[in-house]
């Protein structure tokens, strides 16, 4: 029930009061991330942890002037891999090769497998196929905040294009996908704070079949 409990706190905070979250618990949080499952196990995003007050700044006004952009303790950016090529996937197969320390063949085939199709796809295609795997650590990252008793603020509403520029990403073959700002709320300032957490009931959500 802890953790029940701990995500019928959580919202999403609309105000930040700018106290800096200790890096043990954003070192966890970002770990619950990183043993997020994946498609085929690749990985293909990256995450980047903006603590540099200047680059908040940048991303503020391009992401609908959001307080927390800039109020937020760590600004988390989750940028997928722009494409699926060859190299990054042969990288994560001979990575894991390299840490069971023996060779499959299964495993074998199945990276030829991924390697006559997955490159040759649109790279739109992949980019959005790599986007959703991104998203599925954002989740855990948002769960592992909660945990924490982190305040952690989902935040689509931004133009990916102007963060990759502020970011560098492009140059390095990444795309931003979400950004998750990490702090802790401002409670004389935020309308949400007090409000009951709604969702659907479970009867409307969840068919047993």
């Amino acid at each position: 029930m802890e953790l029940l409990d701990k995500l019928n706190w959580r919202y999403a905070a609309k105000a930040m009061n700018g106290e800096v979250v200790a890096e043990d618990k954003v070192e966890r949080i970002l770990e619950a991330a990183r043993l997020a499952a994946t498609s085929s196990g690749l990985q293909p995003f990256e995450i980047f942890v903006v603590k540099n007050q200047e680059i908040k700044e940048k991303i503020r006004p391009i992401a609908w002037n959001q307080s927390v952009i800039t109020d937020c303790s760590h600004l988390l950016v989750f940028a997928a891999w722009d494409t699926y090529t060859p190299e990054r996937i042969n990288y994560m197969f001979d990575l894991t090769n390299e840490i069971r320390g023996f060779e499959n063949e299964g495993w074998e085939n199945y990276r030829q497998m991924l390697l006559s199709s997955y490159p040759q796809r649109d790279s739109e295609e992949n980019f959005n196929h790599a986007a959703k795997q991104a998203y599925i650590a954002f989740g855990h990252a948002i769960i592992a905040a909660a945990y924490e008793g982190v305040d952690a603020t989902p935040v689509e509403g931004f133009d990916p294009v102007a963060v990759d520029e502020i970011l560098g990403l492009r140059e390095k073959g990444l795309r931003s996908a979400v950004l998750l700002p990490l702090g802790y709320r401002k409670e004389d300032e935020d309308w949400l704070v007090n409000l009951v957490k709604v969702r659907k009931p479970m009867k409307d959500l969840v068919t047993v079949i």
